[in-house]
């Protein structure tokens, strides 16, 4: 079982926090500083927020606004790699060095308990404080061979690789993971003792990210294309490891 299933109960690790913006203050044993734990929830996610400050429009005396923005995001190693244009107002100030903070959530589950102000969320998250940096355009083809393997392991031989516009057209964004916390909750309710007499049913809903049947578009289904394999493996894999239905009563 992945070290960070969601039906798995865990607590905080004895790692150090790598600083004190990283450092878990509000429910303080669900911290975890390893680089396991964060590097298998950044595996986990398809998307992370970055946020910034900006002076975009303003002028220069102005004081900065802050930013919250999604992407698409991946790992190499110790790092976590998003892209996009090159024309990108947020890909541009990022690639200027400044100061970003990233955050990375997965929403596991619903946690129903006796009483109202002890329902919760089962979930796992990461926070990760640090400047990006712009890969260098001989690096370009492999991080991103990466990105589509992560996408669907087995698409990058299947598809047409990127040429060289394309490439040219594309900001790559490195940032190293060694300032970075998570916090996990993976458990059922906590009532307090005087609510377990309480006749309402308490327990967890779990939630999912699923897959749903591939939709062909018009080429491929005039065609009459079949699902290529490595799609066919990687739905198998998910909806093994992600059924569609949960017992319940249990």
């Amino acid at each position: 079982m992945h070290p960070l299933h969601p039906n798995q109960s865990v607590r905080s690790t004895m790692h150090p926090p790598a600083s004190a913006r990283v450092t878990v203050r509000r429910a303080a044993e669900r911290g975890h500083y390893d680089a396991d734990t964060v590097h298998a929830i950044v595996d986990a996610a398809w998307l992370c927020h970055v946020a910034f400050t900006d002076t975009r429009g303003q002028a220069p005396d102005s004081e900065p606004f802050s930013v919250n923005l999604p992407t698409a995001c991946w790992r190499v190693g110790d790092r976590l790699y998003i892209h996009g244009s090159n024309g990108s107002p947020m890909m541009k100030r990022l690639a200027a060095g400044v100061s970003a903070c990233v955050a990375i959530t997965l929403l596991d589950g619903l946690v129903l308990a006796r009483s109202a102000f002890s329902h919760s969320m089962n979930f796992r998250s990461v926070v990760a404080y640090g400047c990006f940096e712009v890969v260098a355009d001989a690096d370009k083809p492999a991080v991103l061979a990466a990105f589509m393997e992560r996408l669907i392991p087995g698409r990058q031989a299947e598809v047409r690789e990127g040429d060289d516009s394309e490439l040219k057209a594309t900001l790559v964004l490195s940032m190293p993971l060694n300032e970075a916390s998570a916090k996990v909750r993976s458990w059922g309710p906590r009532d307090k003792e005087g609510d377990a007499e309480h006749p309402a049913w308490a327990g967890v809903v779990p939630l999912h990210l699923q897959p749903g049947l591939p939709v062909p578009d018009d080429t491929s289904r005039a065609r009459g294309q079949a699902v290529p394999d490595s799609l066919r493996q990687w739905l198998a894999r998910n909806w093994e490891a992600q059924p569609m239905t949960d017992s319940v009563g249990e």
